[in-house]
């Protein structure tokens, strides 16, 4: 999404991110890995819908009597609203929730003690049913304790956020004790990805990244955006073979997925440089100085960090999440802004550490698709599906070597987001082709390499 730093400076930048029968239940000793994992634990291989549903129920198998013990933790070390959120007389409703019964009264219960408002309410009742389609669809086995096991924990997330709202950064870590929201996120994903149907494309080149971030020098991704759910879809689809990128990535979010009810707690478990997007900026004329001021302060932070080295910064200078076009229905990945591009390659190279643009793309949009067009108003219906998705990332392009023959500084900023794009673009068509065509690893091409990294994790 875009955001104006000032009035003659703005970038463009983007994050993402972010069903069972009423008789179904769960077992007592199903819950959620709420405190952090060990390193063997981050390595095993993703959920796959074949036979994949006792690895779902594996990651649970932790009480979720340690949320409860997360409260002491939260309120012995009296933590501040722009902290972490304070669980202290936090409501049990959705932790004690075994039955789809038990999730659906307790939505209605919150909001008839008004706890929740009516449309926080309806929008999680909405996602349960989604969710609940989207994984009951994938054919994983004990598909429906997944459900039930996962949004108990987002409907208690979302509802401790009701109860007491979490204030962003302008530089937001992840969250990751004593509750990991990291980890959280990602059980919550996993399921709706089709992974027998997912691609990554050119998996050495994210490894070379990798190994220059862990040398100190800066990467950035120039990629497009399609749904909440990018962050967690990265990480997924990278954690067999480089779960660093997942982990250390930072997002530029905006003001939306910071501010809604029921993404707040998906992006509490992400790095977040968080801005008030450009394509809402004058959605109420008293905020904009506000807004400008804020985005100002975010971008100090940018700088610092990519002063200090080793950082990875993920941005979509397209304005935006992609839609399809209005006529064909066809996806494709929205332009990119050559200021939003010059902006971020200006950082970088100010930035007194090295540093490196890659072009990286993605296809998740049947996820969580975005609305057909830019929405005012906050709270977006949630719909949610089970579908490949698709990883890839081109060789970095260098801005001198593109821009040799450029005439002037506006042809040269022009030309360079024009090489990002193509790039993007080239590799977004490969992995329609292998994903949406269903031609697999065959729709490899002489400069996108399609490979499953989980399946030869699993063979070695």
């Amino acid at each position: 999404m875009t955001f104006a730093f000032s009035s003659s400076s703005a970038a463009t930048v983007a994050v993402a991110s972010a069903t069972v029968t009423s008789s179904a239940r769960v077992p007592t000793l199903l819950g959620f890995v709420s405190f952090r994992l060990t390193a063997n634990k981050k390595h095993l291989p993703p959920l796959r819908s074949h036979g994949g549903g006792l690895r779902a129920v594996s990651e649970l198998v932790q009480d979720k009597e340690s949320v409860a013990a997360a409260s002491t933790s939260f309120n012995d070390a009296k933590e501040t609203s722009n902290k972490t959120p304070s669980e202290l007389n936090h409501s049990r409703t959705f932790l004690d929730a075994r039955t789809e019964q038990d999730l659906i009264s307790g939505i209605r219960k919150e909001q008839e003690a008004g706890t929740l408002p009516p449309n926080v309410a309806s929008g999680m009742e909405e996602l349960y049913w989604n969710y609940k389609n989207a994984v009951l669809s994938s054919g994983a086995s004990r598909a429906d304790e997944t459900v039930i096991s996962n949004m108990s924990l987002a409907f208690d997330r979302m509802l401790l956020g009701v109860e007491h709202p979490y204030t962003f950064n302008p530089y937001h870590k992840a969250i990751r004790e004593p509750f990991d929201y990291f980890h959280f996120v990602h059980t919550y994903i996993r399921p709706l990805i089709d992974f027998k149907n997912s691609y990554v494309g050119n998996a050495s080149i994210f490894s070379e990244l990798e190994d220059k971030i862990r040398q100190g020098h800066n990467i950035v991704l120039i990629s497009n955006h399609q749904s909440e759910a990018d962050p967690a879809v990265i990480s997924l689809l990278l954690e067999a073979r480089c779960p660093y990128i997942g982990e250390n990535i930072k997002c530029v979010a905006g003001d939306r997925v910071i501010t809604d009810p029921l993404c707040k707690p998906f992006s509490m478990g992400r790095n977040l440089i968080c801005v008030y997007s450009k394509n809402h900026m004058n959605d109420d004329p008293e905020l904009v100085d506000m807004k400008r001021k804020a985005n100002t302060r975010s971008l100090k932070e940018m700088a610092t960090l990519l002063r200090s080295g080793s950082q990875l910064i993920w941005i979509a200078p397209s304005g935006g999440r992609d839609r399809p076009n209005p006529s064909t229905g066809e996806w494709f990945p929205a332009p990119f802004d050559p200021s939003s591009v010059d902006n971020m390659r200006r950082l970088v190279e100010h930035s007194g550490t090295p540093g490196h643009i890659y072009p990286m793309s993605l296809l998740c949009y049947d996820i969580m698709p975005p609305p057909p067009k830019v929405e005012k108003e906050i709270g977006e219906r949630r719909l949610v599906g089970f579908h490949g998705t698709g990883l890839s990332v081109a060789p970095e392009i260098s801005f001198s070597d593109v821009t040799e023959h450029c005439n002037n500084p506006n042809e040269a900023k022009e030309a360079y987001s024009q090489a990002l794009y193509k790039s993007v673009n080239e590799q977004y068509q490969t992995l329609n082709y292998a994903i949406k065509q269903g031609r697999g690893i065959e729709a490899s091409t002489s400069t996108v390499s399609l490979s499953q990294p989980w399946n030869e994790s699993l063979s070695v």
